[in-house]
């Protein structure tokens, strides 16, 4: 040949290539199977300092942050020591999500609303960091951190109101249900193109350091869209500017219906990906409560010192439906969460509280009764003002907040409508 190849009729021996799929572990009528999942005994990863170099936190991004034992004592250098009424509070406040959530699906399954996410067994992420970081703290979230607001004391009528896009909904029916928003409960509101979260965090954090102003952020992002352009070019410019913005990733194994491997998930960690930024890292159980205020405590102190973004994976599982819209029976085993070698985050630290000596059967049921007595009466005053498609917001609304000022244009179309 011209260029002094070999063509491949002459090469009979050489290997065909193949192209690599990735495959979970397990489908369904398969066993579950998370022996590929990297983990570490509670209490033995190393707790470096604050303001320790990134390279110094590196072997983080590979360990696994742990608190909780088996057995749901606090052991290792990074136990938060946690008074016992910070446990409850974080407690009640998971109870109260998931009943929220389970009240919510139902709803949908009623026609109040056209969608739904859960969150179940997740909600010690999105908990334990709202009790860490402060409402002027600014959280850049997901659809599946609806704990944030719960744990803020966002009234749940309000999110019923947005989610069923009644005549109250605080948005005025421009958002999807469950993309909730709330400049007052620092809850930037969610976006429906994944990802781009992650550089709005990052630029409203690098504001908020140019002015000299002592609020920080808080970004969350799925294991999937990680292999997003907007997930790197975000972990530029924190790094870049040392941005004062948690960046967290939370790995449910699950992306929709296609498993993390095919994000990068099955070739390291997802906490590694911060590595090469020269950023400090750290994967941390997602389903202890313990450990995710720890990691969230250092990577804040580090942030308000000046000393730049920290990259955290949490570790968890998706236990329900990606959304109402899914079925997952279709493509993993049906007992994967029973099995998910974490566990679920509530029983965890109702284990702890008990052994504390803080918590027992009575107080477990007397808070699960509550939760749903305060979602039962949110549901009565939300479903009064209407449910889809039984009320809706003004439609004056769709001309406001259009233009700064007034604008023939605005005028013309509302004379049209009659408005």
């Amino acid at each position: 040949m011209p260029d002094g190849s070999i063509p491949p009729q002459d090469r009979p021996n050489a290997p065909k290539l193949s192209l690599h799929i990735p495959e979970p572990a397990g489908r369904p009528g398969d066993a579950p199977d998370f022996s590929a999942l990297p983990l570490s005994p509670a209490g033995a990863a190393p707790r470096p300092a604050v303001e320790a170099a990134p390279r110094d936190t590196h072997g983080l991004a590979y360990d696994l942050i742990r608190v909780l034992d088996e057995t749901g004592q606090a052991v290792g250098p990074w136990n938060p020591r946690l008074d016992p009424d910070h446990l409850r509070r974080g407690l009640q406040a998971m109870i109260l999500t998931r009943a929220f959530d389970d009240r919510m699906h139902r709803a949908h399954r009623q026609g109040k609303t056209s969608f739904y996410m859960k969150c179940t067994g997740e909600e010690a992420i999105a908990i334990a960091q709202a009790m860490v970081l402060t409402r002027e703290d600014m959280t850049f979230p997901t659809y599946r951190q609806q704990g944030i607001l719960i744990a803020r004391g966002y009234p749940l009528a309000t999110m019923m109101n947005q989610i069923y896009s009644n005549a109250s909904d605080p948005i005025l029916g421009r958002q999807l249900p469950i993309m909730y928003s709330s400049k007052e409960f620092g809850f930037f509101t969610i976006s429906g193109n994944l990802g781009t979260q992650y550089p709005q965090a990052v630029g409203w954090a690098m504001a908020s350091a140019y002015k000299g102003d002592d609020r920080i952020a808080a970004a969350y992002i799925g294991d999937g869209a990680t292999a997003e352009g907007d997930f790197h070019n975000a972990l530029t410019f924190a790094a870049v500017y040392r941005a004062p913005v948690i960046l967290n990733i939370v790995n449910n194994q699950w992306a929709i219906s296609t498993f993390s491997g095919m994000a990068g998930g099955g070739l390291t960690t997802f906490a590694a990906k911060g590595i090469a930024y020269g950023l400090p890292t750290l994967r941390v159980d997602g389903n202890d409560f313990l450990a995710v205020t720890a990691a969230t405590q250092w990577a804040e102190q580090r942030a308000r010192s000046n000393l730049g973004a920290t990259v955290i994976e949490f570790v968890s599982y998706r236990a329900a439906q990606h959304s109402t819209s899914d079925d997952p029976s279709r493509y993993r085993p049906a007992d994967e969460f029973d099995n998910f070698p974490l566990g679920d985050p509530i029983a965890r630290l109702r284990r702890h509280l008990t052994g504390l000596g803080e918590w027992d059967d009575a107080r477990q049921a007397a808070a699960e009764a509550d939760a749903v007595e305060q979602v039962r009466a949110a549901g009565r005053e939300a479903e009064a003002v209407g449910t889809l498609g039984q009320s809706r917001p003004s439609v004056k609304t769709m001309f406001e907040d259009v233009y700064a000022g007034d604008d023939w244009r605005i005028r013309e179309q509302r004379q049209e409508v009659g408005v």
